[in-house]
């Protein structure tokens, strides 16, 4: 299994944001990132990354004394892009359904809309939009 056939659970992208932050952890240093209030135990988070290492989301990258020095493989780009493609794909892959209900939600602004215009005239520049 890797990353790129299987989506990240929530759990798994809040393991994934401590890596992100703070570059290679310990799941010790990843687990005292969380919110005390909303810490998982230790033994779930521990679970949880030897979980993203089996999907390649991370990997091992040294050990240091008795404990494991975790990174990411997987950028937050690609992981968010994922996810925008798994959500893209229940509107049929057509974004404007998307876009009407975030517009109809509040949660799409006129600013968002002119920051997406200038992205589509760059790409358009690059040849890489139609």
């Amino acid at each position: 299994m890797d990353y790129m056939t299987s989506k990240l659970s929530k759990l798994e992208i809040r393991i994934m944001e401590a890596l992100w932050r703070g570059g290679p952890l310990s799941v010790r240093e990843i687990h005292e990132r969380f919110p005390e209030r909303r810490r998982p135990a230790y033994t779930t988070v521990q679970t949880m990354v030897y979980r993203l290492e089996a999907k390649k989301a991370l990997r091992r990258a040294k050990k240091v004394g008795n404990a494991l020095i975790f990174e990411a493989l997987v950028s937050r780009e690609a992981a968010h892009g994922k996810h925008v493609d798994d959500v893209l794909a229940l509107f049929g892959g057509r974004p404007l359904p998307l876009m009407a209900h975030l517009i109809g939600a509040g949660k799409l602004t006129l600013e968002d809309v002119r920051e997406a215009e200038k992205l589509l005239r760059e790409l358009a520049k690059q040849g890489g939009a139609k």
